[in-house]
């Protein structure tokens, strides 16, 4: 399975050619190799031969989380242990892992996917990469470091915590690029302030985000106090990691690396394909993976597509923000929501950090939802009755406009809701 060729360069026709190639191919393989996916397409009626266009795709059955995690240790993986060149896992709601693993081709595939990822955001062979992902059983400190390490670039590989001694490292090497949660991003700022350090006399020019949601307020405060620009990057440890996607100088969407991940939106309501433009449940199928090929994951993600060419001059297909997850919408008192909506209203208000915890109760047979956020340093010393009730007033009306409903607002004292080195809990379901 090649990966000499991709999509940058390409003509529409020429990358729906090599998908068109990849995909019968990939089809093919689960098939003779997977008993899982063998049975699934049996069981649709479906046969790798019927498979012919990109348009056949939407008649391969969807894979599921709960695929992988009731297949554990090995998920969907479809060679023998002994070519198994590495494993990554990520938690699972169940409380099984998701583990994905690893052909030799495989981890050039990555290395090759993460690198022109990182190209994309801005990265060259002359930065110095800061890797503060966690480095675990996670894909993402290793997918960076892979891509950074492909590029040529130096890489520090602090890991995530440890805030003083990364700062020190930032300043001793000069760190041009930044890579770690948008949480974490938060958590260095908020303690090169402390430090009375001015970030924007930092080399930093560049920071590559993901592993959580990131709405345009957020991340624009992140750019605004640390004096660099951002790039989003989004990948899944089901497909193979960090990788999948990230966004170029014009922020405006998620660069696909279209010759290894097909995309789709699907109404996921009805699971029929979306056209371009229109929001949906975002579905990918891989192209060239050896040991867990994977056709149509349900990612669960919220978005929409657009193969429009870039204003960077790429050509490959765009996914745009991701607007909340199907399986992180809130329900309160009949009305459905996203975490991503009320980050969105937050963000708003300059009086507010970025840190929030929405919480949900039960009053009797009522739900009660309450969303706890954070003065910024500044608006807390000055705090009075009047800005107190200004606020509240006037976010508790933006909330109701955005949502549909009434959430109650409790404001505390900086830094008093928990920080977080990797992924940050948002929600707190009591009900």
């Amino acid at each position: 399975m090649g990966t000499e060729q991709h999509t940058e360069k390409m003509s529409r026709q020429e990358i729906t050619d090599l998908q068109t190639e990849r995909l019968v191919r990939q089809v093919e393989y689960a098939y003779d190799r997977s008993p899982f996916y063998r049975e699934a397409l049996t069981s649709n009626g479906i046969h790798p031969q019927d498979i012919r266009s990109l348009s056949d795709a939407a008649a391969l059955p969807f894979t599921t989380k709960a695929d992988i995690q009731d297949r554990f240790p090995y998920g969907l993986c479809v060679v023998d242990p002994g070519e198994i060149a590495r494993v990554h896992s990520s938690s699972g709601s169940t409380g099984r892992p998701i583990n994905t693993c690893y052909t030799k081709n495989d981890l050039g595939v990555w290395a090759e996917c993460m690198a022109r990822a990182l190209s994309v955001a801005g990265v060259g062979s002359e930065d110095v990469c800061q890797i503060a992902f966690r480095y675990t059983l996670f894909t993402g400190a290793f997918g960076h470091h892979l891509g950074a390490e492909t590029l040529g670039a130096n890489i520090i590989p602090t890991s995530s915590g440890n805030t003083e001694r990364q700062i020190l490292m930032m300043q001793a090497f000069g760190t041009t690029v930044l890579h770690c949660t948008p949480s974490y991003a938060i958590v260095l700022a908020e303690k090169m302030e402390e430090m009375g350090i001015d970030a924007k006399k930092l080399p930093l020019r560049l920071g590559i985000h993901g592993a959580e949601p990131m709405g345009d307020g957020v991340r624009d405060e992140i750019q605004e106090r640390l004096g660099y620009r951002i790039a989003r990057d989004y990948g899944l440890t089901e497909l193979g990691g960090c990788g999948v996607s990230c966004e170029c100088e014009a922020q405006d969407g998620y660069h696909i690396n279209e010759d290894h991940f097909y995309p789709e939106i699907i109404d996921p309501s009805t699971d029929r394909p979306l056209p371009d433009g229109e929001v949906g449940e975002m579905v990918f199928t891989t192209l060239t993976k050896e040991a867990t090929p994977v056709l149509r994951y349900r990612t669960r993600d919220l978005t929409s597509l657009t193969r429009e060419t870039c204003s960077c001059g790429r050509n490959a297909a765009r996914h745009g923000l991701i607007l909340g997850r199907t399986d992180d919408m809130l329900i309160v008192g009949g009305v459905n929501f996203f975490p991503t909506q009320v980050e969105q209203v937050l963000s708003s208000r300059e009086e507010l950090s970025p840190h929030y915890m929405i919480r949900i109760t039960k009053q009797g047979r009522r739900d009660v939802a309450t969303v706890e956020c954070e003065f910024t340093p500044d608006a807390w010393s000055c705090r009075n009755d009047h800005l107190l009730q200004a606020v509240g007033d006037r976010l508790q009306q933006d909330l109701r406009t955005q949502l549909g409903f009434r959430m109650s607002c409790e404001f505390l004292e900086p830094f008093t809701l928990e920080r977080s080195e990797g992924k940050t809990k948002r929600v707190l379901d009591q009900r």
